[in-house]
């Protein structure tokens, strides 16, 4: 399912419901390194970047707390770009598209005077504190933390209390004993129940300059543990539930090694045809980052649709598509093209 909007992303942007898309791949203009009208139409960048932080405004309401932002930006621009969004969104990667085929091949070397650019850079975001929040919806932050709370704690506190007043360490009992084992006796980390042998050797040791030290028997200390240790199990089990749900609440990315996973990604410019848009992005790469950061049936949005080719991505790969663009003929080829995309795609 596709809804293509013609008009001002501003204005189209401020009608769609707050927390409504799950991702953002867009391609804003790139201030004054196109010959376009739009990609002129400020004297400054300091009016260039409140304009595009005026989009990040409606890109922070619109996106779901578990969203993802994809923003290309130009080198020229990119620094400035990524400070603009950082002041809305966390960055999470300033990814660089390295182009193997490009205008740079064409360049007459001998008339540069800098080095020429053979990139175009992505700012990947998330919003602030989003995996707090899906902690948080989930129930998990709070579930973790009585799990920290070590239901054991009260078996572990009376055998330390005992070898404390006795005037033991870990070190005397460790040599009466003869083995590793109870170092985890005492501490919180991988904390164990003695063994009856070595309960008994213990306490023969605790007791041996006189004394009544470890009065407690050990069925009754095994019968004790092994309550809590169902208790815990029942927590455990809760938890696992809440993780899964956690799981399924937190911002959604993968990547496997038969893919681009690092931040610096290498793929073919789209090649002219009459028609083309001057800043259209192949396929391969906008399919990777949809494929990525979404899952089946997610709501993606392309605020500058330009020729359709994210939405052609997106009814490849099952998702829901919202394009808006303001110059109308590109609006009717993009239109054109999702809308066969639609067709082709369509259960």
């Amino acid at each position: 399912m596709s809804k293509l909007i013609q008009g001002d992303c501003l204005v189209e942007m401020a009608k769609l419901p707050d927390k409504s898309v799950d991702l953002i791949l867009t391609d804003p203009p790139y201030f004054k390194v196109k010959n376009d009208a739009w990609d002129r139409q400020w004297e400054k960048p300091t009016e260039f970047l409140a304009w595009l932080d005026s989009i990040a405004t409606q890109w922070h309401r619109i996106l779901k707390p578990n969203g993802s932002l994809y923003c290309f930006a130009s080198p020229q621009m990119a620094a400035r770009v990524e400070c603009q969004i950082m002041e809305r969104f966390r960055v999470i990667n300033h990814i660089v598209w390295f182009k193997q085929t490009g205008i740079h091949k064409r360049q007459c070397k001998k008339a540069l005077r800098s080095f020429f650019p053979q990139t175009e850079r992505i700012m990947f975001a998330e919003h602030y504190g989003a995996d707090n929040m899906a902690k948080g919806e989930a129930g998990y932050a709070a579930k973790c933390d009585e799990l920290r709370g070590f239901l054991f704690e009260p078996l572990r506190a009376y055998l330390v209390g005992e070898r404390d007043m006795a005037g033991h360490t870990n070190k005397t009992v460790l040599e009466a004993l003869g083995c590793t084992t109870p170092s985890h006796y005492f501490s919180t980390s991988q904390w164990a129940l003695p063994t009856e042998k070595h309960y008994s050797a213990m306490r023969e040791l605790f007791n041996r300059q006189g004394g009544e030290y470890l009065r407690r028997e050990y069925e009754d200390l095994r019968r004790e543990y092994e309550d809590l240790r169902r208790e815990y199990e029942d927590l455990r089990r809760e938890y696992e539930d809440l993780r899964r749900e956690y799981e399924d609440l937190r911002r959604p990315f993968s990547v496997s090694s038969k893919v681009p996973y690092t931040d610096v990604w290498s793929f073919d410019t789209v090649g002219y045809y009459k028609g083309k848009h001057p800043c259209e992005k192949p396929q391969g790469l906008l399919r990777h980052i949809i494929a990525a950061s979404s899952r089946p049936g997610a709501v993606v949005l392309d605020c500058f649709m330009g020729s359709g080719s994210t939405g052609v991505a997106c009814r490849e790969l099952g998702r829901k598509f919202i394009g808006i663009e303001l110059d109308a003929e590109y609006f009717r080829k993009a239109s054109d093209r999702i809308n066969q995309a639609d067709l082709l795609n369509t259960p």
